[in-house]
């Protein structure tokens, strides 16, 4: 007969391998390859990307991304490969089902975020409302 060890759970909860729909967001292979490439230019290296939405700009919300050393005590931790994702409770409200891509183009390049729950988004295209 085997016993089960249970250990406790640290502040920020860490989730690995979950599928997409018990995720907020998700990133393409190229925005973790863009992240990854940024943040190796950082010193010291940071541990990992905060993703979180803040209120502003034309239509009322801005997605915004910032590199953090380490966890809020009020965030979930997502694993996309071995790069660290940071994202606050308030902000996983508006990202359910969001991906963000890294684009390249002619025109310009940055990450693009894809967000099924904005009803819309303001003439520059930096904000929206839900």
């Amino acid at each position: 007969m085997s016993t089960a060890t249970v250990t406790p759970t640290p502040t920020a909860e860490v989730i690995t391998g979950a599928p997409a729909s018990t995720t907020p967001v998700t990133l393409t292979p190229a925005a973790i390859v863009k992240v990854r490439e940024i943040m190796a230019t950082q010193e010291p290296v940071p541990a990992g990307l905060r993703i979180g939405v803040v209120g502003g700009g034309c239509s009322g919300f801005q997605y915004s991304m910032s590199f953090e050393n380490q966890s809020g005590m009020m965030d979930k931790v997502y694993k996309f490969e071995d790069l660290k994702v940071f994202v606050d409770a308030t902000s996983a409200m508006y990202l359910q089902n969001c991906k963000v891509d890294y684009v390249e183009t002619l025109e310009a390049a940055g990450f693009k975020f894809e967000n099924a729950a904005v009803k819309s988004t303001c003439g520059c295209g930096s904000s929206f409302s839900v």
